[in-house]
């Protein structure tokens, strides 16, 4: 690698991205490309001579951007935020530029050693136990994702009841929230607030125990970021010598103030404990952060046997750099104002008599939908469903969806580092009330049968709306589209109804 090179290319690579940011506000958060978009405009093979960097970053531009769904866009509402900060980016550059593969202590003494430290930081921050921490019996680790995280704790789980049962044991395992086989999915409602209740979970382990089975892990996760209790859980699961985890992935980050972080009250009970930090903690993807209460005795840490892959990256340092550019208070501040937002949008959605919240908002995640009409046939699942279609073919805002009680439901998450008031504001009068008022995105019932649903789509210009079945610019900015289950592809309408986050 050539120093001047990489001086020169890493300030113009630097200035690409600066006035991305500044001009994220101008693209569709959404990307509008069809399937195999990129595969017209890009070589069958790769070039056989050096090309120039500006060439590189005009294919970026022309052909790479309109691919990208833009995650980091202040009208990003979609799933749980992905945040992305200057000081996550530049801890990721230096791990970058160091390209160290620190998969044990000796391959990289001070990535084994910041990583214990950032996680010890991490861990004072949310007031956990001393077990969690490296100078108890415990300690931390970055992973990928929560799904790896939950990955090597089943692991672990697994092979700490099979030294208690035996290995012939293996196929009366019984795992509440991983395989289809042994697997446990636990229903829960609006009575609980979407919350898991203890006599549900009793009821399944007292029922797969009957049968000759062992229930040995739970593992808690939501889409409308309800908050299970933990410390009956926990306590229920220490009586039956199951591996408790909790999956805090979105909210645990919340619990860095003290006005939220009873929320994981009972911590204690755990035997292991997951956050995102990537997730709304200002820490570029990926950082997530598993915690647990034991942990090998050795004078070193090698994190390779803490992980499924052998290889890992230096990514402590972007955490490091986070907690040392902000501060806690900073950060504290930070999750606030996500939440206050989310609020406010709340409150937006209350006074108008046509929508209703359907989950209690604890965070900065709102759940609501239309009210639909009376006796409609689904309970507004497609109407809901044709409201979400249309507010994110706009391109203006992006928002996900979940299923709860068997209703589609909208989901606004609050959480990009770039949101403000004003993005909120809009969001409500272009892409919800005034786009209602001028949209009419109804039902009508003397078009309908009973496997017909047309609805009506009025826009507020006459330009493309780019929806799911390809609908071209519509004259007068009107357009009427027919959901027919014999002419639709039901995978493009109909989504599966099961609590899955999209």
């Amino acid at each position: 690698m050539d120093a001047e090179q990489l001086r020169e290319y890493g300030h113009r690579m630097v200035d690409f991205i600066a006035d991305y940011y500044k001009s994220i506000e101008s693209f569709p958060v959404l990307s509008q490309v069809k399937p195999g978009y990129l595969t017209e405009l890009l070589p069958e093979s790769a070039p056989n001579d050096p090309e120039c960097l500006q060439d590189i970053f005009d294919d970026i531009l022309q052909k790479i951007i309109p691919g990208i769904t833009h995650w980091q866009s202040p009208d990003y509402f979609a799933y749980f935020p992905s945040n992305s900060s200057t000081a996550g980016f530049l801890g990721e550059m230096l791990s970058a530029g160091l390209n160290i593969v620190g998969f044990s202590w000796v391959t990289s003494p001070a990535a084994t050693e910041l990583e214990v430290i950032v996680l010890d930081w991490l861990a004072k921050m949310l007031k956990l136990p001393n077990q969690f921490l490296s100078t108890g019996k415990g300690g931390g680790v970055i992973q990928g994702t929560a799904s790896e995280a939950i990955l090597v704790v089943l692991l672990a789980a697994r092979d700490k009841i099979l030294r208690k049962v035996g290995k012939k044991s293996l196929e009366k395992l019984v795992i509440a929230g991983i395989f289809p086989e042994n697997l446990r999915v636990l229903k829960t409602d609006l009575t609980s607030n979407y919350a898991l209740s203890l006599e549900v979970v009793s009821e399944a382990i007292s029922s797969d125990l009957s049968a000759g089975l062992i229930p040995f892990l739970y593992v808690g996760t939501t889409s409308s970021a309800a908050v299970d209790p933990i410390s009956e859980l926990g306590k229920l699961a220490k009586a039956f010598n199951m591996w408790f985890h909790i999956d805090a992935a979105y909210a645990g980050s919340a619990c860095i103030c003290p006005e939220y972080r009873h929320y994981i009250d009972g911590v204690e009970e755990a035997d292991s404990f997951g956050m995102n930090a990537h997730k709304w903690f200002l820490t570029n993807f990926d950082c997530s952060v598993l915690w647990v209460q034991a942990s090998q005795e050795n004078a070193v840490v090698d994190f390779k046997d803490w992980q499924i892959p052998l290889g890992r990256r230096f990514r402590s340092l972007k955490l490091w750099l986070v907690l040392r550019l902000y501060g806690v208070a900073n950060l504290q501040s930070y999750i606030r104002n996500h939440i206050r937002l989310a609020e406010q949008f709340e409150q937006l959605i209350t006074s108008d008599s046509r929508f209703e919240v359907v989950a209690p908002r604890t965070f900065s995640l709102v759940c609501f939908r239309l009210i639909p009409p009376p006796n409609d046939q689904d309970n507004g699942y497609k109407l809901n469903h044709g409201l979400l279609d249309a507010v994110n073919s706009s391109g203006k805002i992006f928002l996900s969806h979940t299923v709860l009680s068997g209703n589609f439901i909208l989901r606004f998450a609050v959480g990009a580092p770039l949101t403000e008031d004003r993005h909120i504001k809009t969001a409500w009068q272009l892409s919800f009330r005034r786009g209602l008022n001028l949209a009419k995105l109804i039902p009508n019932s003397k078009h309908s049968s009973a496997n017909e649903t047309t609805v009506n789509v009025e826009l507020e210009d006459s330009g493309t709306l780019l929806s799911r079945h390809g609908a071209s610019r519509p004259a007068l900015g009107r357009i009427t589209t027919t959901l027919m289950n014999k002419s639709v592809d039901r995978k493009t309408w109909d989504c599966p109804r099961n609590p899955k986050n999209y």
